[in-house]
């Protein structure tokens, strides 16, 4: 039977999570953007999931060190004109949540996925679109060539691939 803490670790990892994750890759399809209280809302999430879950100091600076490499890495394709700042902010907060230890297969999970987003998105951007499709605001978006990748959309799918075999998935369950 799980304490009421417990069921609070395993509201956050199984409902709030993927609900954030959701939401900025819906967003990102809509507007290209991500706006800044869900990561406002990841980071505070985590900080309530670090209380319930019980996680130690040691086991908090890993996801810390997590969060500072994503932070780096998504700052450092940011200026380099690959991704957006809301992309490069949702994945430090993905990366904050899954820890060093899931880090780099969130990364790969992450660059398939949005490798393959873009090679979708660069085929239907050559075909002709229904007008009834282009009249969406957000279709004509995607439809766009000189439009970016809503990468987003790979940052939050990979997020939520790899978090039921996570170790940030087992810490929930064991508190």
């Amino acid at each position: 039977m799980h304490t009421d803490i417990g069921m609070q670790a395993e509201i956050l990892i199984l409902g709030v999570l993927p609900l954030l994750l959701a939401l900025a890759a819906g967003w990102d399809l809509a507007s290209y953007t991500i706006p800044n209280v869900l990561q406002i809302a990841m980071l505070a999430s985590f900080a309530i999931f670090v209380f319930v879950a019980h996680l130690t100091l040691a086991q908090f600076g890993v996801h810390l060190l997590a969060g500072l490499i994503g932070l780096v890495a998504g700052f450092t394709l940011f200026g380099l004109g690959y991704i957006g700042g809301g992309d490069a902010k949702l994945f430090a907060c993905t990366a904050l949540w899954l820890g060093l230890g899931d880090l780099l297969e969130y990364t790969l999970i992450a660059s398939v996925i949005g490798g393959a987003l873009t090679l979708a998105l660069l085929s239907f951007r050559v075909i002709a679109v229904p007008e009834f499709f282009v009249r969406q605001r957000w279709i004509a978006r995607l439809h766009d060539t000189k439009q970016g990748i809503p990468y987003g959309i790979a940052l939050a799918a990979a997020g939520l691939a790899i978090l039921p075999h996570a170790e940030i998935f087992r810490h929930a369950v064991a508190a």
